[in-house]
């Protein structure tokens, strides 16, 4: 067809027809990519931990450590960053400012009008729109690292204590537990060594199930209505965040520097060369994945296919 085409062009071209506008060869394509593309590299952060994207506002969350993980300092902060990446405001909140309290901000999530974030042995909510806080839930003795936090359909929220303190080295006390937060009423739904240092935690919409990495293992862990938390596959070790994509579990390892998929065919790479990749942010509606690199005090942002 494109043959036929290209020659009865040339003939009216030879036979006086060069007024007319030649044909247009609509028959290229152009590429779809296949593979995870690169589309942001974001510095400028003080050890970034968690990324959340706000559908509603179009922005990211990054929260910032900005010192130890297990020190109460108060100098924690949250940046925004625009839809493509670009720091909007990098102390969007800030502890110590506007009656905010930040000691070493972790993972983050969205309910309402409320950004929620796991702070060493603190659950706080900020109004996502103006950063000012709204409520302050304290473990007390509790908990000793909570580290991520998801929202579920019942109005709860789930946390996870790594129950690790981080000084000059690494200790690991435990007891390593899964948090229930309805209201503010806290309740233990898993707890045991068993977990392995419970970090990311995700809700999975399709399944409705609860996924759960650990740092400190290399069994992914799945949780439904009434059941505790169940082994259901293997990843690579060193799991810190996990995000669920059109029933695809992602998941960012520190043992390979990856993001891969966990499948019933084992692992499977989707992003690699990111060193210490910690608790990733996915922008759904636009198949984006951040990825908050701890140690680089960077931001990457990818596309995926």
């Amino acid at each position: 067809m494109r043959t036929s085409l290209l020659t009865l062009t040339a003939l009216l071209l030879a036979c006086g027809g060069g007024e007319r506008t030649p044909a247009v060869d609509t028959t290229t394509v152009v590429p779809i990519a296949t593979t995870p593309q690169r589309v942001a590299t974001v510095e400028g952060f003080s050890t970034p931990e968690s990324v959340a994207y706000d559908s509603d506002q179009r922005v990211w969350f990054v929260s910032n450590i900005n010192g130890s993980p297990s020190a109460k300092d108060g100098n924690g902060f949250i940046s925004r960053l625009t839809d493509d990446g670009v720091i909007d405001s990098l102390h969007f909140i800030k502890g110590g400012r506007g009656g905010a309290k930040l000691d070493a901000p972790k993972g983050l999530t969205i309910t309402g009008d409320t950004l929620w974030v796991a702070d060493i042995s603190v659950l706080r909510g900020f109004n996502r729109k103006t950063g000012a806080p709204v409520v302050t839930i304290d473990f007390g003795k509790r908990a000793l690292f909570l580290n991520d936090v998801a929202a579920i359909p019942d109005s709860s929220l789930l946390l996870t204590d790594t129950g690790i303190i981080i000084a000059d080295s690494m200790t690991h006390p435990g007891p390593d537990r899964i948090f229930r937060v309805k209201g503010r009423t806290i309740t233990v739904s898993a707890e045991g060594a068993h977990l392995q240092g419970p970090n990311g935690i995700a809700y999975d919409d399709q399944q409705k199930r609860v996924i759960m990495v650990p740092f400190g293992g290399t069994t992914i862990f799945m949780a439904k209505e009434g059941s505790g938390a169940i082994p259901m596959g293997l990843g690579p070790g060193q799991q810190d965040g996990v995000v669920i994509l059109d029933g695809r579990i992602l998941v960012s390892s520190w043992a390979d520097s990856s993001v891969s998929e966990i499948g019933e065919n084992g692992v499977k790479k989707v992003i690699t060369g990111v060193p210490s990749p910690a608790d990733i942010g996915l922008d759904a509606a636009g198949r984006r994945l951040a990825i908050p690199l701890f140690t680089e005090n960077k931001v990457e942002i990818w596309k995926l296919p």
